[in-house]
């Protein structure tokens, strides 16, 4: 159903894509949008690795959550800040990309864990995610993407 990577040759490791998941704090989610546009926007998230799904904490209005109670097909796209080898001005670009289903999340017993989590991804700082979490909880809602397809490359920018 999902297509495999045009140059199989760049493709990483299920472990490394999800490596770059766990590290990186923001990518794109793409949603089926208004008249048949996508609509991409950026976004933070959290992967859990007990459940193998990625988490977003939004609001509960707006283009994103049209589009999502429209259809659960997206797709999350994440990359790495890349690295140089020996003083080449090439970039080396780890890039993942998940296509899946995402569905609200509004039960308080499991936003308060996930966005606590995913806040440690940003600040260390217990007493100001306590704070933030009594403050907006409330008014927010967990996505959560359920991943049909995870696949990642290595490319070289030159």
């Amino acid at each position: 159903m999902f297509r495999e990577l045009t140059r199989i040759n760049k493709k990483i490791t299920l472990n490394e894509a999800i490596a770059v998941l766990q590290k990186e704090t923001r990518g794109v989610l793409s949603v089926n949008g208004d008249d048949g546009y996508p609509y991409g926007m950026p976004m933070n998230h959290y992967y859990h690795s007990e459940d193998g799904c990625i988490y977003f904490h939004c609001g509960k209005g707006g283009h994103r959550m049209d589009a999502i109670r429209s259809s659960d097909k997206v797709s999350f796209c994440v990359y790495d800040a890349g690295y140089r080898v020996d003083d080449d001005w090439a970039l080396n670009v780890k890039s993942v990309i998940v296509f899946g289903r995402i569905e609200v999340i509004d039960d308080m017993a499991q936003i308060i864990p996930i966005t606590t989590a995913l806040s440690h991804k940003f600040t260390l700082d217990d007493a100001y995610i306590r704070q933030e979490i009594e403050s907006y909880a409330k008014s927010t809602l967990l996505l959560k993407l359920t991943p049909e397809h995870i696949c990642g490359k290595l490319v070289k920018e030159s």
